[in-house]
């Protein structure tokens, strides 16, 4: 049984984490942290995120999994880090420094970091990867749409998408049109929409030679990422300090 930790236990995705392993006889959710005041959720014990230290060294998780901000992640890294106890992270919207510093934390502590963490997404970038690479001509588009509380845009999914086409083209991202703003030929617009509740939704749309081509997915619901942090710390729990992608995670499982 691999013993977790969830900070931002008190948000939408920490209490999606708490529920779906509480479903699951793999799994002891032992502590939880938050930015208030919360005294437990589902019996889970939750310490103030000032009290990281303590909390980790009361009830010594293997891996702690995060879905916060990249302030409190870049936090827990360096608590992490001094325990002794590894990372599964989904929190987004890091700079290149809190990127560099999440990394430094690898060398220390293992840390598995993904913007998406369903098994869908990954199919879908080995799908792009194969789509782009084949329809060399084609122009692209990118547009994803979240809940309307969500804070970094594009969302990190977006971003890891673009990424995977970078690998296959060298193209140029325009974040939005307005005006007087012809295409240009080795442009990918990307484009973000906030509204609602909506978990998550991504689509490229190729178009070239009289046709479309359309690659999608659409989250119905946070267990779906909350299912995949959850097997990303049972994979991780004893590895090696380093930094891991969920991809290796969906190969070996």
């Amino acid at each position: 049984m691999t013993r977790i930790a969830v900070n931002g236990a008190a948000g939408r995705m920490g209490r999606a984490v708490i529920e779906a392993a509480s479903a699951r006889d793999d799994f002891d959710v032992v502590v939880g942290f938050h930015v208030d005041d919360v005294d437990d959720i589902q019996g889970v014990p939750i310490f103030h995120a000032d009290d990281l230290a303590d909390g980790l060294a009361e009830h010594e998780p293997q891996v702690v999994i995060d879905f916060t901000v990249p302030e409190s992640t870049l936090a827990l890294a360096d608590a992490c880090v001094d325990a002794g106890v590894g990372m599964v992270v989904g929190t987004t919207g890091f700079d290149s420094g809190g990127m560099a510093s999440l990394r430094s934390a690898s060398q220390d502590v293992p840390v598995l970091k993904a913007t998406n963490f369903s098994r869908g997404i990954q199919v879908l970038l080995r799908t792009i990867g194969e789509a782009v690479s084949a329809l060399p001509d084609y122009d692209l588009e990118l547009m994803e749409t979240h809940h309307n509380q969500k804070i970094d845009a594009p969302s990190g999914t977006a971003n890891t998408i673009l990424e995977t086409i970078q690998e296959e083209r060298d193209v140029e991202p325009v974040y939005g049109r307005e005006g007087h703003a012809p295409r240009q030929e080795d442009e990918i617009g990307v484009f973000a929409r906030r509204a609602g509740d909506i978990r998550g939704e991504h689509e490229l749309v190729l178009a070239g030679n009289d046709e479309v081509v359309s690659l999608s997915h659409r989250a119905e619901d946070r267990g779906v990422f909350a299912a995949g942090a959850l097997d990303a710390a049972t994979w991780l729990a004893g590895k090696d300090p380093e930094w891991y992608s969920f991809g290796e995670v969906i190969d070996d499982t």
